[in-house]
């Protein structure tokens, strides 16, 4: 006759297992639930885990791009404002050139128009020392100091690099950050350079010269101060393609951040509704289970007996 055991211990041990493994896959699904997340680590899904690392990745050098286009974007947008100011008193300096071009002037008017000139060089020349968001030059390229100074004769002289940084902006794209003085200030008129400040200097200087030719020094400057003028707009339409570009790469980074916030939704992230529901479902599991337990553990021999 084969009598047939049932261990009572391995009946505790087998429910016990069993409850456990439920109430931790409930505490997993609440993880999950609080975190937003539905992978605790990598070996729940080796695959989905290796693309999320990856899409962090990007996430991180697109923050970079960010701030990179940030600060491209800041110092075009003071360098426009400089140009603007620029183009005012290259403009100013036109109407004293026309005034000292007009034979019925006499000297002393004429050295007031070239004390004036004075101070339009000056000003010019600060804001060629303009200071970017860092408080490095402006227009001095690369040099941390300044990008004008003056020499014994009064005279403005570039002491920047021979071109601005360009700022990476993602996807192998970059932007030169901002332009140099003499790309602004210098002129070609009928293929002879020429540069704003000099011409100014030089117009200040002869008027204020009682032995010299006033009236052909308005006239001639007048054409270089024209030349001048084209010179600084079209700098000023370069800026504003610039930020054209940086405004259309951003936008462009927007969409693509996007569509990674969905594919990392999509991967990692936890369906709440979804969620709920198989928690619940876990729960009423784990009430059962823990109910049919307690029956079973309550009966015995003794009590089948009485």
């Amino acid at each position: 006759m084969t009598i047939i055991s049932t261990s009572t211990g391995a009946f505790f041990e087998r429910s016990r297992l069993d409850i456990k493994s439920l109430r931790r896959e409930a505490e997993t699904i609440q993880s999950q639930m609080s975190r937003g997340e539905k992978l605790s680590r990598s070996s729940d899904d080796p695959v989905a885990a290796s693309r999320l690392r990856r899409l962090s990745r990007v996430d991180r050098l697109s923050d970079i791009d960010v701030a990179n286009a940030n600060r491209a974007n800041t110092d075009l947008t003071l360098a426009d404002s400089a140009l603007s100011s620029v183009a005012d008193f290259v403009i100013r300096a036109q109407e004293l050139a026309v005034q000292a071009g007009n034979p019925t002037m006499n000297y002393t008017q004429r050295a007031a128009i070239g004390t004036e000139l004075d101070q339009i060089h000056a000003q010019l020349v600060n804001l060629g020392n303009s200071r970017d968001a860092a408080g490095h030059a402006l227009f001095g390229g690369e040099t941390p100091g300044n990008a004008y100074t003056t020499d014994a004769a009064g005279q403005a002289v570039y002491i920047g690099t021979a071109s601005s940084g360009a700022l990476p902006l993602g996807d192998g794209q970059s932007v030169t950050r901002g332009l140099t003085g003499p790309e602004f200030f210098t002129f070609q008129l009928n293929g002879v350079p020429g540069n704003v400040l000099t011409t100014i200097k030089d117009l200040a200087t002869a008027l204020q010269d009682p032995t010299g030719n006033p009236v052909g020094a308005g006239n001639a400057a007048l054409s270089s101060l024209n030349a001048g003028l084209d010179a600084v707009t079209t700098s000023q339409t370069i800026l504003g393609t610039r930020l054209a570009w940086i405004e259309l790469l951003g936008d462009r980074r927007v969409e693509v951040s996007e569509l990674r916030a969905t594919e990392q939704s999509e991967l990692g992230g936890t369906d709440l509704a979804s969620s709920i529901a198989d928690l619940q479902e876990v729960m009423l599991v784990l009430e059962a289970s823990q109910a049919s337990f307690a029956r079973l553990a309550g009966i015995n021999l003794f009590a089948q007996l009485r």
